[in-house]
């Protein structure tokens, strides 16, 4: 039987096989939209084929906020989950459980999220593991379970983010309505950044450049926008500085490998600087 409360959205970009091991074995039991933004028609038929009651939408490469935004719009459930396809422990229970957490709080909540086993503290925060439901300011956007009601009364994800950042500012956005929690007892692996399949070395290095340009891009647009423009540019001084001693460095050495990386960085932090929007891409 078909759980009635809760619809799956599943965010994919060029990630048929991590996307089709995820909803095996949630197929008949939830609702399940895939959002698309890499136009996988391979993904598409064999959806079409094999799991016909899976919605499978496309749109065009606008970033993950958008991607979420979209795909929002055609929830009809009261609660909704967002997951990446390289996400492992998402199963029948644990959904279960985000929504007991929810009946719980009342729906006096934001977003919950669950916890990571494999998480860099240094990336990613994370609650006293002996206690079930924790408030947790910031909350990985990996996977966040939503009540589709409280989701629209934030105003949902800042599309000017393309990459990285998006459930920071969302998560504080969020805060003058309800807070955020983490639900401990639902464990996943995040593996973080092979959503995307990847065959070669110099398709790697075009992925870490791509990554790390929008990295520095978000960043500094987010420090922005929480902190105001002159705020944001005295704490990236300094890291403009050692940018620029770097490729300095690299284009001395002629270390074109980290001189390309250190370029990315620069550029995406210097394009967010003087206002330009999130432009680059990668085919």
């Amino acid at each position: 039987m078909i759980n009635n409360d809760i619809t799956i959205l599943l965010l994919t970009h060029k990630s048929k096989k991590l996307a089709i091991k995820y909803i095996k074995n949630l197929y008949k039991k939830f609702t399940i939209i895939i959002i698309d933004n890499s136009d996988d028609v391979a993904l598409e038929k064999h959806i079409n084929k094999y799991y016909p009651e899976i919605i499978i939408k496309f749109m065009k490469n606008n970033g993950y906020g958008a991607l979420i935004n979209y795909g929002s719009k055609l929830i009809k459930t009261k609660y909704f989950l967002i997951s990446n396809p390289d996400l492992s422990g998402i199963n029948e229970n644990n959904l279960k459980k985000f929504l007991n957490a929810a009946i719980y709080l009342k729906d006096k909540f934001s977003a919950l999220g669950p916890r990571y086993l494999n998480a860099d503290p240094r990336s990613i925060g994370q609650t006293d593991p002996k206690k079930d439901i924790a408030e947790l300011k910031i909350l990985h956007g990996a996977c966040m379970f939503f009540k589709k009601k409280n989701f629209d009364m934030v105003g949902g994800f800042d599309e000017n983010f393309f990459l990285y950042f998006e459930e920071n500012d969302f998560c504080i956005r969020s805060y003058k309505y309800n807070k955020n929690y983490q639900i401990n007892s639902i464990k996943v692996i995040h593996d973080g950044g092979n959503s995307v399949n990847v065959n070669t070395k110099e398709e790697k290095e075009i992925s870490d450049n791509f990554r790390t340009w929008h990295f520095m891009w978000s960043k500094f647009y987010f420090f922005k926008k929480r902190f105001t423009f002159l705020i944001a540019i005295l704490f990236f001084i300094p890291i403009i500085l050692r940018l620029i001693l770097r490729i300095i460095i690299h284009t001395i050495t002629k270390d074109k490998k980290k001189l390309k990386k250190y370029k990315a960085r620069f550029s995406g932090l210097f394009n967010s600087m003087i206002g330009k929007k999130a432009f680059y891409r990668i085919s």
